[in-house]
């Protein structure tokens, strides 16, 4: 099967409908899937889902598409430094489910693994459980959470060979692992692609078996979710 396509429009072809619900890899800014976002918003599909650690920044990330309110609902544990999606949540333009982020990867790798749901402590006498089904194991109380499957995964790799096996690099690989076994179909971008017998076996973070379509997304420009410096000391 050949994975390799030439960019993320044609890697996305066939795969955006407007309400679709879509798991995005990345930690802050760290192992976003630029390439694949720019391409969503790019195709103008409307009325998404995204499951994911955060929401971008401003102008970056999933901040684009929140930009031009192609989000309808974000699932997700972080959003702290995204102004427009402060405003629209704040103004009922968006939904949103806060989830602690611990939970949030356990949902996404339940539902890879075709677990429909698990108990936890956490969230436990918090407004994270409201409505959720209470159970006691042991004498102490645990939460039903549900699993998470979405119609399509994008995430960012660091290097794969040509069949899909892929690797992550240091903190790309907190969310990028769970969110693409969650999806139907899983798309990666990676900064290289090498030959299938390059990689040792034993350093695969993802099988190929995941991963459908893939591109090539580098060059990368680093960016910084937020910047601090200290005051430049008196001479």
């Amino acid at each position: 099967m050949q994975k390799l396509y030439p960019d993320a429009a044609a890697a996305l072809e066939g795969l955006l409908h407007d309400g679709m619900t879509i798991c995005a890899g990345g930690f802050g800014l760290c192992g976003i899937p630029e390439r694949l976002i720019d391409a969503i918003r790019d195709a103008g599909v409307t009325g998404l889902t995204i499951a994911s650690n955060n929401a971008g920044i401003d102008g970056e990330g999933l901040g684009k598409l929140l930009r031009t309110r192609q989000v309808k609902k974000m699932i997700s544990s972080y959003v702290g430094e995204n102004k427009e999606f402060e405003r629209q949540f704040l103004a009922g333009e968006l939904e949103v489910e806060f989830c602690p982020q611990g939970t949030l990867a356990e949902r996404c790798r339940a539902g890879g693994a075709g677990i429909p749901g698990f108990y936890t402590k956490t969230g436990v006498g918090t407004q994270v459980a409201g409505g959720k089904e209470v159970k006691s194991f042991d004498g102490e109380d645990y939460i039903l959470e549900r699993g998470i499957r979405a119609d399509l995964a994008i995430i960012k790799g660091w290097k794969a060979d040509e069949m899909g096996n892929l690797i992550f690099r240091k903190t790309a690989r907190n969310f990028n692992q769970p969110m693409a076994t969650a999806g139907k179909i899983c798309v990666a971008e990676v900064e290289e692609v090498v030959p299938v017998g390059s990689l040792d076996p034993d350093a695969i973070h993802l099988p190929g078996i995941y991963v459908k379509r893939m591109i090539v997304g580098a060059p990368y420009d680093k960016k910084i979710e937020f910047r601090t410096v200290r005051e430049r000391e008196a001479a």
